[in-house]
């Protein structure tokens, strides 16, 4: 297949365009290659792929409505994997306006390529932290999700939304995956793994908010490709049973479908840290601070729908995940 991948020298959008690659798939791949984390590292992940004879790389801004149409028009992609946002949430406390460009704004013009040049299959990155103010636990596709914490958050949210309107006026099937604390090789500088690796290496205290008692569904890279690939290749079907008076958060009679992607295993950040800890050979020296504004204390995915519809589950356990990461980390860096 031709396949769009949004994001393609992010830490996600690279390594599923390397699998995409593999399997024989032609991919277009855009990317902005913002500074919000070191541009470096996005050249580095790239590198793996661009001179791959199916792989054509855009540096393009998805707010860039004219760059967005030429793109579609040129290209006439079958299925499209949006993984390009500004991340982050602690940045989208001071930074809103950069949620609006790239997650609202430029999600709106994925969203007019697709329909105008009848692509197959729209799949895009929501976000464990739509859950928000939610405690009910393990969180569910099928729970409310109407409370978000963050601006970050409620442009996840927005784009469900967005992408629900557009399967059901223009019957295009779309995918709404949330990620739950992804983490790996190539991973993202402003994420706690790689951060807490590069200060306990130069033995510098780390930050652990809400004095540790997080919970996280950390997820390992090569899971989240593998669940976004079987999804691809499924395109949303409608639910026949969906009602308006009992409505299913997570299903609608439009083929729009929403899944929750996470290791159904959520670990306390204390562990995690001691798992970073046994992989360095190093104790961490830790600053306890109170929980940071719009941060949720836990997250915990129910996977059961991908269970049961895709016959696939993530199963890299934190150990094995961070062993693998600090292995890259050490070598990449040379430390």
């Amino acid at each position: 297949m031709k396949i769009l991948v949004t994001g393609a020298a992010g830490f996600i959008g690279s390594d599923l365009s390397l699998r995409l690659l593999e399997r024989g798939d032609t991919v277009i791949g855009i990317d902005n290659h913002n500074d919000y984390y070191d541009p470096a590292i996005k050249e580095a992940r790239l590198a793996r792929h661009a001179s791959h004879p199916n792989y054509t790389h855009l540096r393009i801004d998805l707010a860039d409505r004219k760059a967005m149409e030429s793109c579609f028009a040129t290209h006439q992609p079958q299925r499209v994997v949006n993984l390009a946002a500004q991340a982050g949430v602690r940045y989208s406390i001071d930074n809103p306006l950069a949620y609006i460009d790239s997650n609202i704004v430029g999600f709106a013009h994925i969203l007019e390529g697709c329909r105008h040049h009848g692509v197959e299959h729209l799949v895009y990155a929501s976000s464990s932290s739509v859950y928000g103010a939610n405690t009910e636990m393990p969180f569910s596709v099928h729970h409310n999700v109407d409370h978000p914490l963050s601006l970050y958050a409620a442009s996840k949210k927005a784009n469900e939304l967005m992408a629900h309107t557009y399967s059901h006026l223009y019957q295009l099937p779309t995918t709404g995956l949330r990620f739950f604390t992804v983490y790996g090789p190539w991973g993202r500088p402003d994420m706690a793994l790689f951060k807490f690796t590069k200060a306990i290496l130069a033995g510098e205290k780390i930050p652990v908010f809400n004095y540790g008692k997080h919970r996280r569904d950390f997820t390992f890279i090569d899971d989240i490709v593998e669940g976004v690939i079987r999804v691809l290749d499924r395109p949303a079907p409608g639910n026949p049973n969906w009602r308006g008076d009992q409505p299913d958060p997570g299903t609608s009679t439009a083929p729009w479908r929403v899944y929750n992607i996470g290791n159904n295993q959520p670990v306390e950040l204390m562990d995690y840290i001691a798992a970073l800890e046994k992989a360095l050979g190093k104790t961490a020296e830790k600053e306890m601070l109170p929980l940071q504004p719009g941060d949720v204390p836990d997250t915990y995915a129910n996977v059961d729908d991908l269970v049961e519809q895709f016959h696939y589950k993530p199963a890299t356990t934190v150990e094995d995940g961070v062993n693998r990461f600090v292995a890259w980390y050490q070598n990449y860096f040379k430390v």
